[in-house]
Protein backbone atom coordinates (compact mmCIF):
# COMPACT_ATOMS: atom_id res chain seq x y z
CA UNK A 1 0.00 0.00 0.00
CA UNK A 2 2.81 2.58 0.97
CA UNK A 3 4.04 1.86 -2.89
CA UNK A 4 0.61 3.07 -4.20
CA UNK A 5 0.47 5.85 -1.86
CA UNK A 6 3.59 7.21 -3.19
CA UNK A 7 2.38 7.31 -6.75
CA UNK A 8 -0.69 9.13 -5.84
CA UNK A 9 0.85 10.91 -3.66
CA UNK A 10 3.68 12.37 -6.43
CA UNK A 11 0.89 12.60 -9.16
CA UNK A 12 -1.49 14.11 -7.55
CA UNK A 13 0.63 16.49 -4.39
CA UNK A 14 -1.42 15.22 -1.70
CA UNK A 15 0.05 13.56 1.46
CA UNK A 16 -0.01 10.23 1.66
CA UNK A 17 -1.57 10.02 4.93
CA UNK A 18 -4.55 11.84 3.35
CA UNK A 19 -5.23 8.80 0.86
CA UNK A 20 -7.71 5.74 1.63
CA UNK A 21 -10.22 3.49 -0.09
CA UNK A 22 -12.58 6.56 -0.66
CA UNK A 23 -10.38 8.90 -2.33
CA UNK A 24 -11.34 10.13 -5.97
CA UNK A 25 -11.49 12.19 -8.12
CA UNK A 26 -14.17 13.92 -6.27
CA UNK A 27 -13.02 14.78 -3.58
CA UNK A 28 -9.20 15.87 -4.85
CA UNK A 29 -9.24 18.68 -6.79
CA UNK A 30 -5.89 17.88 -8.92
CA UNK A 31 -7.40 14.26 -9.97
CA UNK A 32 -8.24 15.39 -13.63
CA UNK A 33 -8.38 13.87 -16.41
CA UNK A 34 -4.86 14.25 -17.14
CA UNK A 35 -3.80 13.84 -13.90
CA UNK A 36 -5.62 10.18 -14.25
CA UNK A 37 -3.47 9.07 -17.37
CA UNK A 38 -0.44 10.42 -15.60
CA UNK A 39 -1.39 7.94 -12.73
CA UNK A 40 -2.12 5.28 -15.15
CA UNK A 41 1.23 5.47 -16.30
CA UNK A 42 2.93 5.66 -13.17
CA UNK A 43 1.30 2.88 -11.48
CA UNK A 44 2.00 0.81 -15.04
CA UNK A 45 6.22 1.30 -14.21
CA UNK A 46 6.28 1.07 -10.41
CA UNK A 47 3.95 -2.09 -10.84
CA UNK A 48 5.24 -3.46 -13.62
CA UNK A 49 2.11 -4.12 -15.12
CA UNK A 50 -0.04 -2.49 -18.15
CA UNK A 51 -3.85 -1.61 -18.01
CA UNK A 52 -6.47 -1.60 -20.72
CA UNK A 53 -7.88 1.75 -22.00
CA UNK A 54 -11.42 -0.14 -20.16
CA UNK A 55 -9.33 0.16 -16.60
CA UNK A 56 -7.82 3.46 -16.57
CA UNK A 57 -11.31 5.08 -17.30
CA UNK A 58 -13.27 3.00 -15.16
CA UNK A 59 -11.44 3.72 -11.81
CA UNK A 60 -13.65 5.72 -9.68
CA UNK A 61 -11.52 5.91 -6.40
CA UNK A 62 -8.29 4.09 -4.61
CA UNK A 63 -10.03 0.92 -3.79
CA UNK A 64 -11.02 0.18 -7.75
CA UNK A 65 -6.74 1.14 -8.18
CA UNK A 66 -6.40 -1.64 -5.98
CA UNK A 67 -8.88 -4.05 -7.31
CA UNK A 68 -7.31 -3.37 -10.88
CA UNK A 69 -3.64 -4.01 -9.35
CA UNK A 70 -4.84 -7.34 -7.57
CA UNK A 71 -6.23 -8.02 -11.20
CA UNK A 72 -2.83 -8.22 -12.09
CA UNK A 73 -1.50 -10.42 -9.38
CA UNK A 74 -0.09 -7.41 -7.38
CA UNK A 75 -0.48 -7.91 -3.78
CA UNK A 76 -1.04 -4.48 -1.69
CA UNK A 77 -0.61 -4.82 2.49
CA UNK A 78 -2.75 -2.34 3.86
Amino acid sequence: MNRLKAVLSKVLGIAPDSINDKTSPSNVESWDSFNGLMLASELEKEFNVKFTMEEVVSVKNVRDIKESLKKHGIKLNG
